[in-house]
């Protein structure tokens, strides 16, 4: 199975940042705490960051909302350590009552020696199973150094973004190779690669937007038309999409078989936008939108509630 490790202040801001990072959901991965971290020292001295890893799950399973799992996800904690341990102690406690059941020296001295080799071999081997588990995850994080990009010209739109993000990521203390290109509509196409992806994209890729934004007010400066901006981070924006996508049909499935209204998280314009239109064809589903941004979310509801609604057209435009 495919695992992601992940680091954060705390084990709340670790699996938030791993699943920011690879476009998943709580509900897509199970958690296991590889190191709860340390505030250290008044929180200034000896403090150590929370690990984890997050790793995807075999089939669909039905969720209730986001916040429901990562509340569920968390209760795992005490499930991670125990078993090593009660295993290894088995095998120690027979060693110790075989012999004491002979009464004849002889026979004392000679028993403790076969239980004492199968305590030994049993003490060797419990170790390897919890090894044979922790060990694939691993090699997923990634270790490969970032392909230099190629130096777009000094003046271009492209250029201008690929100067500004090196530029701004380097005052982040986070060097990325920028790539750059222009598509057939002449939008400029800008994709950051490096190892720091968490920070670059920021919680469900509120940093990846901002820069985005900054970088397209850059490239628009003094430009009497306007070129359109987007910016990536190693394909995060796919695999957000295709996160929220299902999502978006678990919920649907879920609002179907129970009768009763999902109401989804808050949500910028793109992802709502997402979320309308991947149940605009679902049979028995309607949506709409309420509240006002930044706590604006989509509601799915079965087309018999009252207050279903219609899909919303054309929602995040504004």
């Amino acid at each position: 199975m495919k695992s992601y490790e992940a680091t954060g202040r705390t084990v709340e801001d670790a699996i938030s940042a791993g699943l920011s990072a690879n476009g998943l959901s709580i509900g897509d991965v199970s958690v296991e705490i590889l190191e709860e971290g340390s505030k250290g020292l008044f929180g200034l001295f000896g403090s150590r960051e929370a690990r984890v890893l997050l790793t995807l799950k075999g089939g669909e399973e039905t969720m209730g909302t986001t916040q429901e799992l990562f509340r569920d996800s968390l209760t795992e904690k005490s499930a991670l350590r125990p078993k090593p341990q009660f295993q290894a102690q088995a095998p120690r406690i027979d060693s110790r009552e075989k012999p004491g059941i002979s009464q004849e020296k002889p026979e004392r001295q000679r028993k403790p020696r076969k239980p004492a080799a199968e305590s030994t071999a049993s003490e060797a081997q419990t170790p390897e199973k919890p090894a044979r588990e922790k060990r694939p995850p691993r090699p997923m994080a990634p270790a490969a150094p970032a392909e230099p990009a190629r130096q777009a010209q000094a003046g271009t739109p492209e250029g201008i973004a690929q100067q500004f993000l090196q530029d701004v990521t380097g005052l982040m203390g986070v060097p990325v190779a920028v790539h750059v290109s222009r598509d057939e509509e002449g939008n400029v196409l800008a994709n950051m690669a490096g190892d720091a992806q968490g920070i670059l994209i920021g919680r469900r890729g509120e940093t990846l937007d901002a820069l985005q934004y900054l970088t397209s007010l850059k490239v628009n400066h003094n430009r009497e038309e306007y070129i359109r901006v987007n910016l990536d981070s190693e394909g995060y924006r796919q695999r957000r999409e295709d996160a929220l996508v299902r999502l978006a049909n678990r919920m649907a499935n879920r609002a179907k078989r129970t009768g009763r209204r999902v109401r989804m998280e808050p949500m910028n314009p793109y992802e709502r936008r997402i979320l309308h239109s991947a149940l605009q064809s679902f049979p028995g589903i309607a949506t709409h939108s309420e509240g006002e941004d930044p706590n604006r979310r989509v509601i799915i509801a079965p087309v018999n509630d009252p207050a279903g609604g219609q899909h919303e057209a054309g929602e995040g435009e504004t």
